[in-house]
């Protein structure tokens, strides 16, 4: 385990500290095979719910033919606006260096960080000062096939300021919650299956405080071993994780199917390449969890979506991953207390495409 030395802010001790470990949000061991990969994960909704927003920030392991065995960055943003639906960079969008995480550091409850994402021609993006208001999850593991496995760790509550561009439109000074995650492992698409992975944050604070309640969902489904899928759901309270409902709790309907006119197919370039069909996204998702005399309701509706193209690195299929908002209606009760909120959530849904 390596040890770092950091400087104290300005004014509090000319002494290093001295820490143990990586200062993250990943450890410093260097990407290996093709296939394995870490990525950051930004999405959030406006408080007056106009806007929504996703961002991803990857890393993949080195191409064999590199002999300098250099990492691939690929960076993605997608902004929302109600009504209009979904816009999207390229696989290209430019960053701020380094990209903010709550994992990294670790970062202050209440300081804020810089991040900024958009395109390359910058007609979507975000410039926004982000606050932790609370704590994370225990990280996660699941695998999907021999030798394929990732980890994640979620942190809803995330307070956004700043500015947005949506179609060449600025909207300044908008105020936003949403939920930030990080994940690395080793996986291909094809191998992974697919994955629902949602939250709602209560949308009734103010400032810099945290939600009064915030979830987020998870369901895995390994194509190839139906029976490792693995789902859990949950619920912090002014942000602190006071429930983890496992897979043996959680239930998943879906109802319907989402038009296809309300799905936008990005990057814009992917129309070109004539991807098979993608698949399906529900009209409704209800998530229910109860463990003892706790229980929750997640029910979503699917308003607008958009359809990211992701090439296979193990086979000529591609992967579908899906950017879902829509309004949601969050309902339950945790050690006694109960609570219940109405907001728009986003959720992520993936699946192969296939032309057979």
């Amino acid at each position: 385990m390596a040890i770092v030395e950091r400087p104290l802010p300005i004014g509090l001790s000319p002494d290093p500290v001295v820490a143990l470990g990586p200062e993250g949000p990943f450890p410093d061991e260097p990407l290996g095979g093709v296939i394995e990969r870490r990525w950051l994960h930004y999405a959030f909704v406006s408080r007056d719910r106009s806007l929504g927003m996703v961002a991803n920030v990857s890393w993949l392991g080195p191409s064999p033919e590199d002999p300098l065995r250099r990492p691939r960055c690929m960076s993605i943003v997608l902004v929302h606006r109600a009504e209009e639906g979904w816009d999207a960079s390229q696989f290209s969008a430019v960053t701020s260096v380094p990209q903010w995480s709550a994992f990294r550091g670790p970062e202050p409850i209440g300081r804020a960080g810089r991040f900024e994402v958009a395109a390359v021609r910058p007609h979507v993006g975000v410039e926004l000062d982000l606050y932790r208001t609370g704590r994370p999850c225990t990280s996660q593991t699941a695998t999907f096939a021999p030798g394929h496995h990732f980890r994640w760790q979620s942190e809803p509550g995330i307070v956004a300021r700043g500015d947005w561009v949506f179609r060449d439109r600025m909207y300044r000074n908008v105020e936003a919650v949403g939920y930030h995650e990080r994940v690395r492992g080793r996986w291909g698409w094809p191998e992974l299956g697919g994955w629902v992975f949602g939250f709602a944050n209560d949308p009734n604070g103010t400032g810099v405080e945290a939600p009064e309640t915030s979830i987020v969902v998870t369901l895995t489904q390994p194509a190839a071993s139906p029976r490792s899928a693995h789902s859990s759901v949950m619920i912090w309270n002014r942000g602190r994780l006071v429930r983890h409902f496992p897979r043996r709790c959680v239930s998943v309907a879906v109802l319907g199917l989402l038009d296809r006119s309300r799905v936008r197919q990005t990057p814009a370039l992917a129309n070109t390449l004539g991807f098979p069909p993608m698949a399906p996204i529900p009209r409704e998702l209800v998530i229910t969890a109860k463990m003892g005399p706790d229980d929750v309701v997640f029910h979503f509706a699917c308003d607008h979506a958009a359809r990211v193209v992701v090439p296979g690195e193990t086979g000529l299929h591609p992967f579908s991953v899906h950017e879902v908002i829509g309004p949601c209606r969050v309902a339950g009760s945790v050690s006694g207390r109960r609570f219940a909120f109405e907001t728009r959530g986003i959720v992520e849904f993936a699946g192969g495409a296939r032309a057979d």
